[in-house]
């Protein structure tokens, strides 16, 4: 039986990331694939290790990483390209993302960043940053409404290709299971606690299991 594991909105906690990738490669010694739907960076002290982390990928045999586009990509790459005001991605977490770097990104990481892509489809479920659009077809979905949509609390929906697994909107009594979808965003970078969905690869549906990281003391 092989999973896929999904890790959402890291903003900055290289630590919770590490501490995250160690139990994960403890739970399956055959491999696996582990996906991050977005928000590497901002408002926590480290965007510029988990970049660096998430582009060297996996050190184990067996492993595959799948990194997706968040929102605070998009503002990053948008700020480096002047299409959006730069006050406004600083304002939203992006002057710790400057911190970290020691000025402004390298050209590497922001055309990292720009290249990942928006959503994963294994068959039995669609992975994505915010969320879908339900009534059409994944490729002709919209940017912005798969980086940057917002979704209720408890509002249940899935998407015809597969069960929704998504982060963005972030609730600290996190996880949000529902039967059609989940959101894993439990807000890390404030909380200090980073849930991790863990999927079987030959079963349609929600999650078999979760991987709680707390961190340390």
């Amino acid at each position: 039986m092989t999973k896929t594991y999904i890790i959402a909105d890291l903003h900055g906690r290289h630590d919770l990331l590490v501490a995250a990738i160690e139990r994960i490669e403890q739970s399956s010694h055959s491999g696996g694939t582990v996906v991050f739907t977005g928000d590497y960076v901002d408002r926590g002290p480290a965007s510029r290790q988990v970049i660096e982390t998430l582009m060297v990928g996996p050190q184990t045999p067996g492993w595959k990483w799948v990194c997706l586009k968040g929102n605070h990509e998009d503002m990053m790459v948008g700020t480096v390209d002047e299409e959006y005001e730069a006050g406004w991605w600083v304002g939203n977490g992006g002057g710790n993302t400057i911190l970290s770097y020691g000025g402004k990104p390298p050209a590497e990481h922001v055309e990292w960043a720009r290249n990942l892509p928006l959503v994963y489809a294994d068959g039995k479920r669609v992975f994505v940053h915010a969320g879908v659009d339900e009534t059409i077809p994944l490729d002709e979905q919209t940017e912005k409404v798969l980086v940057w949509s917002r979704v209720p609390k408890h509002r249940d929906y899935s998407h015809p290709e597969g069960y929704v697994v998504h982060g963005h909107t972030p609730f600290d009594d996190g996880p949000i299971i529902l039967a059609g979808r989940a959101n894993f965003d439990t807000g890390a970078f404030f909380t200090g606690r980073l849930v991790i969905g863990v999927f079987d690869d030959n079963q349609s549906g929600g999650p078999v299991a979760t991987i709680e990281i707390k961190e340390a003391a």
